[in-house]
């Protein structure tokens, strides 16, 4: 999550929203109370069928975040379901650079467990009283 929450914040997400997939990750299977939290954690908790989307996000993030689910699954399918609500929402266009962008991150995720690699731990939380003045200094 380190170099991607930065540039996550950038495009405009939220430490809210982060969070809430951290905590929500947590309750489903413990990712990441054990300290360092590694790739195959990551993917173990998201598979672990009590783990739920946060409520944070809005249908249509939530739509891509299944989106990312299916295709990271093996074998990878997207439902005739999935790509109908979909397309009510994203154009041909949109969808093919939806889904280039995920199964690049899918690709990185995967060549990062064949050499073990972690977190640095690079992600720090704003402080809550701070976000206003962040965002002031990207500009």
């Amino acid at each position: 999550m380190d170099i991607n929450s930065a540039v996550g914040r950038k495009a405009g997400l939220t430490d809210e929203k982060l969070l809430a997939v951290v905590r929500s990750l947590r309750a489903s299977n413990g990712f990441g109370s054990h300290g360092k939290s590694t790739q195959s954690d990551l993917t173990s908790a998201i598979r672990n069928p009590h783990f739920e989307i946060p409520e944070v996000f809005n249908d249509k993030e939530r739509l891509v975040i299944e989106l990312a689910d299916a295709m990271a699954d093996t074998p990878s399918n997207v439902s005739e379901d999935l790509y109908a609500r979909l397309r009510n929402l994203f154009s041909e266009e949109q969808l093919l650079e939806l889904g280039a962008q995920i199964a690049f991150e899918n690709y990185r995720a995967r060549l990062n467990r064949v050499f073990d690699v972690e977190s640095d731990e690079l992600y720090q939380p704003l402080p809550v009283d701070e976000p206003a003045a962040h965002n002031q200094m990207r500009k």
